[in-house]
């Protein structure tokens, strides 16, 4: 119900909204039960930070990045995503150290890293400060010497000639595609996910192209997963299927599209309110979207922040963390990186900058905490979008849950601009985040990219 409230007040502000392009699935949409998903309470009012082991540190080691968890935890971080730490594959290997998502190991430690124990002190340590671990799972491809090549060829995908062959249509040709028909290797899958639950109590997984395989399995990794401890789940996918019994989140991959081509001048703040006129009619109620301005891929392959979002990238990090869904920050981002991290190759993040985001990320994150409107999932407030005079360059919206309110207002635009509000919000009780900036309904004031949070003081 709550969804179709909020559909039907957002259709009256806007006129169309745009057309998604949805991912493939091996599983015919039919045939999926539409269960809501029960999250897990802890994920209610959580953020999550990308962790580059091999990036983080001179050393690039799992105990060389612990030292950073008291830093993390004063600066909020509450999620640990930390990217593929098995072992990587030799054979067809693509640069000097290899892909993270070439795994020769699902059951080990890559020793470059460190060693089993010392990921199990990381985890322990996390744990204690009250943060929580999940790690990058890559269950779609192998790296060309995992043993299961040679101990069990039937898990593979074959040509026509019963040639193993990498995933079809990518240029991965350092990793080979696995046959999820199979149900042995599903099995076997789901042991090795179990495996790092039981052995290491970690959290839960981000789980790289998770759309690529089939639904089904998911929602049966998920279930086993659950019976030894409540997981969090994150999918590297926009699929609304995922999120009926296997995914706790997925990617906002649309809506950091249109902030990039907003940042370019190609889109405005219409793009975005109808985006998420689409996303509250398409998705599950409950449903958990993960907002960012920067992550492993698009920071290597498409750019820094500062590449794609010269003057608009704290605009944006404001947004992801306002929006409904969980802020992700990648490593470095609080140090304002500002160099795509090699992928290959060992290149170390420079903690030295003089542009320091660490209490600006702080801010924001305390924030979200301690106000309920802005939770994640059922556990927060809708959006309710507020017409403005200049509906292409302003976004404005609020959320509210009990008694909790928290009003944004963004000029998405290199212009400075004046604001009209089309609200009977009173003027009096607000205050403003960042500043000691009044609020108001009528001729309020925004220079170029400004943001401004307001929320009721308690």
């Amino acid at each position: 119900m709550k969804k179709l409230l909020l559909f039907l007040f957002l259709l009256g502000i806007l006129n169309s909204c745009n057309t998604g392009v949805s991912e493939n699935n091996k599983e015919s949409n039919d045939s999926i039960q539409k269960i809501a998903l029960k999250h897990p309470d802890w994920i209610k009012d959580k953020n999550i930070y990308e962790v580059n082991i091999r990036q983080y540190t001179k050393e690039g080691t799992i105990k060389e990045f612990q030292k950073h968890l008291p830093r993390l935890k004063e600066m909020g971080v509450d999620i640990l995503w930390l990217m593929p730490i098995n072992p990587i594959g030799k054979k067809n290997r693509k640069g000097t150290l290899g892909s993270y998502y070439s795994v020769k190991d699902y059951y080990a430690v890559n020793e470059d890293f460190g060693t089993m124990q010392d990921f199990k002190n990381l985890v322990s340590e996390a744990h204690k400060l009250k943060m929580y671990v999940i790690i990058d799972w890559v269950a779609n491809h192998t790296a060309w010497d995992n043993p299961w090549v040679t101990e069990h060829p039937e898990y593979y995908t074959k040509d026509s000639l019963g040639n193993f062959i990498p995933p079809i249509g990518t240029d991965w040709s350092d990793v080979l595609d696995l046959n999820y028909d199979n149900d042995s290797l599903r099995k076997e899958m789901i042991n090795a996910l179990s495996f790092w639950v039981k052995q290491a109590d970690i959290d839960g997984y981000r789980c790289d192209v998770a759309s690529w395989l089939p639904i089904d399995f998911w929602n049966r990794a998920r279930k086993e997963l659950d019976e030894i401890k409540p997981v969090f789940m994150l999918a590297e996918s926009e699929d609304k299927n995922i999120f009926y019994q296997a995914f706790d989140m997925g990617y906002a991959w649309n809506l950091h599209h249109i902030m990039n081509e907003i940042s370019k001048g190609n889109n405005n703040a219409k793009d975005i309110s109808n985006y998420f006129v689409k996303d509250s009619i398409e998705f599950p109620e409950n449903s958990i979207k993960m907002n960012f301005t920067s992550n492993h891929d698009e920071n290597s392959w498409n750019g820094t922040v500062f590449e794609r979002m010269p003057e608009s990238y704290k605009t944006f990090a404001v947004l992801s963390a306002t929006v409904p869904g969980m802020p992700l920050i990648y490593s470095g981002q609080e140090v304002s990186l500002n160099k795509r991290l090699e992928f290959f190759e060992k290149d170390q993040i420079d903690w030295n900058s003089e542009n320091n985001l660490s209490e600006f990320y702080k801010t924001l994150l305390n924030f979200k905490k301690g106000h309920s409107a802005l939770w994640n999932g059922n556990f927060g407030g809708s959006m309710k979008l507020i017409k403005t005079n200049n509906p292409e360059k302003v976004f404005a919206f609020i959320r509210e849950k009990n008694n909790d309110i928290v009003l944004i207002i963004s000029n998405l635009s290199k212009e400075d601009l004046i604001v009209d509000l089309d609200s009977t919000l009173s003027e009096n009780n607000f205050k403003e985040l960042f500043s000691d900036k009044k609020f108001q309904t009528k001729e309020l004031k925004l220079s170029a990219w400004e943001y401004n949070i307001f929320y009721i003081q308690k």
